[in-house]
């Protein structure tokens, strides 16, 4: 299936050649390297925030020309005008990604080369531990009865009832979850394994639970919506493809029954997951293939949270602490 072209990008603040060459650049980001709609749009967000901001900076449009002239002072300029708007280390983060892509790709074309962006040092960003839910109650929150008071289907509280199962017991994103066709998942008895699609279009064998593989069968059963074999397996309340948003607002209703806390989203299920399997032994490089990562390094942040369980049990019983 072929993959559709980026429309082409118009700017008031630069000249047609570097607009052009966006356009260009990021139909190769999405044709060749994959990249997510959502980190097209950001990427060229950012890029566009920097054009705008040079033109105003020199006080003329940006030609690309100019552009390759960059300077080290420019972007820092940029990057100082951005943290003044409360933008996060994250963002700036992936702005300067963004830029370096672009000032990469203009290389590759001959078309001109952005020293500049090389020599700007990364901007540091606090590490935050992720915050999984009690085990307990992530049990609850894939339990169709819990959602018994709601003025909704049946067949809804167990389609929800089988996401939140999946989320937590083989630790998918909501994307991935929701992204699996009825084809995909294997009947109770009839298989323990999901192949699902990750970010970059990655494909993975994920092990799934048969107790979970039940309930997915029971909201199948209850359903009043066909689902043909290379459809949606999970369909919203008028049979179209479920968005997450609708994940996203039952998880809200459910903390409010449960007194869980802010932090307890969808995604928080998949921390759980692996969360929960870390402290029970799991291997740190089996995670990492269950989870999807690229690196290990992005799989080691559960290790914080173990250490400080670890550090809780021993402040609260050791005789001495």
């Amino acid at each position: 299936m072929p993959i559709p072209s980026i429309q082409p990008i118009e700017l008031d603040c630069a000249a047609d050649d570097i607009a052009l060459q966006m356009t260009r650049w990021l139909s190769h980001l999405r044709a060749e390297r994959r990249l997510s709609p959502k980190t097209l749009e950001a990427y060229c967000r950012d890029v566009r925030q920097c054009l705008v901001f040079l033109s105003e900076h020199w006080g003329a449009r940006v030609t690309l020309a100019r552009f390759a002239g960059l300077e080290a002072s420019d972007v820092r300029a940029f990057m100082a005008m951005r943290r003044a708007d409360d933008i996060g280390g994250r963002s700036l983060m992936r702005a300067l990604a963004g830029l370096r892509s672009f000032g990469r790709f203009l290389e590759r074309e001959g078309v001109g080369k952005v020293g500049a962006l090389s020599a700007i040092r990364a901007p540091k960003i606090g590490k935050s531990l992720p915050k999984p839910i009690q085990m307990a109650a992530a049990r609850r929150l894939a339990d169709a009865d819990e959602r018994a008071g709601e003025t909704r289907d049946p067949w809804i509280w167990a389609r929800d009832a089988a996401v939140m199962a999946l989320l937590y017991g083989s630790g998918l994103r909501i994307s991935e979850a929701l992204g699996l066709k009825r084809r995909d998942v294997p009947l109770p008895g009839a298989g323990d394994v999901l192949v699902v699609t990750g970010k970059g279009n990655k494909t993975r064998m994920v092990p799934v639970l048969q107790n979970v593989l039940a309930l997915i069968q029971d909201y199948v059963a209850m359903c009043p919506h066909s689902l043909p074999p290379e459809g949606p397996i999970f369909v919203g309340a008028r049979g179209g493809p479920l968005r997450a948003r609708i994940i996203q607002l039952t998880m809200e209703r459910l903390r409010g029954a449960l007194g869980l806390p802010d932090s307890a989203t969808p995604h928080a299920l998949r921390h759980s997951f692996a969360t929960h399997l870390l402290g029970r032994g799991g291997d740190l490089r089996a995670i990492q293939e269950l989870l999807g990562h690229a690196s290990l390094s992005t799989t080691q942040i559960y290790t914080g949270i173990d250490s400080e369980r670890l550090l809780e049990v021993y402040k609260t019983a050791h005789p001495r602490a």
